[in-house]
């Protein structure tokens, strides 16, 4: 017989209002007693009506994650992130994949919202200035957080790292292990690729180092444009004696190039990423990368977007920012 929210309020000696407070997370309860009463759901497998949910609360308790590269780990991370968050709360996570494409990814979001989904979580691919999206999406009153990726002009809660201390911060590594000569291998043209860019840019000009535009390559987010990219540069005279690589995939790919071209990491090439991947360690060359914190992004978005989610009166536009965090390994350290 299927477990009722009767039977759980009984169990635990609270009213039925009470375990129903508690699974929408309403801010009537403490948390102490929130965490009792869905500690006890998990136990009991409860399971719970989602149709006559739905048609006394008007939502559907579903929510949108969209997200550009579900391959990449970062972002695999920060789903995760969001569902342990959002599933305690009853909610079912709707995850859609864009490939970078904004078109797709517009798309998307359209069939999210016939789908009736109660709040959207979005790590965008879209280029600057295209915000017809999102002003849709505030016009018909669905509230919807930005993960990763801000775009200028949009007045959007906001969760994730400020690409330009990241890029300046991975810079000024590379200068402090003594590189003279260091290119970029950039992202895309969204947000995060156009920070990191403009970092790596503010840390050489601090230091009074010229940027050359011969050091500056393409390389996307993959590690086969990494790869290219890191050919390119080994071609200029002289050669970067350190790079600083949009993500972690990108800086995989170009070590496998400077490592094909017989040259060593660090100590002819020194190299770091972004976004501390689940293998970045494990590389032939163990990467040093910025950690961006991925599953807390995933977690203070959920939490963020929860929030608008109960409130009755949209809140004024948030924007969280998660520190980066420097981690040194073998692929950048050439001084202790």
């Amino acid at each position: 017989m299927a477990v009722r929210m009767k039977d759980i309020a009984e169990d635990l000696g609270v009213s039925l209002m009470t375990v129903s407070k508690a699974l929408r997370n309403h801010s009537d309860i403490s948390q102490p007693t929130r965490d009792r009463v869905l500690k006890r759901m998990r136990e009991l497998n409860y399971q719970p009506d989602w149709i006559a949910r739905s048609m006394v609360t008007r939502r559907t308790y579903l929510v949108g994650l969209v997200l550009p590269d579900l391959m990449h780990s970062f972002f695999a991370e920060v789903a995760k992130g969001v569902a342990r968050k959002l599933q305690p709360l009853g909610y079912q996570v709707v995850i859609s994949d864009t490939g970078e494409d904004g078109e797709v990814e517009q798309r998307q979001v359209e069939v999210l919202v016939n789908r009736k989904v109660d709040g959207l979580i979005i790590a965008s691919a879209q280029r600057s200035g295209r915000l017809e999206m999102f002003q849709a999406l505030e016009r018909n009153k669905i509230p919807y957080v930005l993960i990763d990726r801000m775009l200028a002009g949009a007045e959007a809660h906001y969760v994730g790292v400020k690409d330009d201390d990241l890029g300046a911060l991975a810079t000024s590594h590379l200068i402090q292990q003594g590189c003279r000569r260091i290119a970029h291998i950039r992202g895309p043209a969204v947000a995060t690729g156009v920070g990191r860019l403009r970092g790596y840019r503010r840390a050489l000009a601090r230091q009074g180092m010229e940027v050359k535009p011969e050091y500056i390559a393409s390389g996307q987010y993959g590690d086969n444009t990494g790869y290219e990219a890191m050919q390119q540069l080994l071609q200029t005279n002289p050669r970067p004696d350190g790079v600083f690589c949009y993500n972690d995939p990108v800086a995989a790919g170009a070590i496998k190039a400077i490592l094909e071209a017989g040259l060593r990491v660090p100590e002819d090439i020194a190299i770091v990423g972004a976004g501390n991947v689940h293998y970045s360690d494990l590389l032939r060359v163990p990467l040093s990368t910025v950690d961006q914190s991925s599953t807390a992004i995933g977690e203070t978005a959920a939490e963020l977007l929860s929030a608008c989610m109960q409130s009755k009166t949209p809140p004024s536009p948030k924007r969280i920012f998660i520190p980066p965090r420097l981690v040194v390994r073998d692929s950048s350290r050439r001084r202790e």
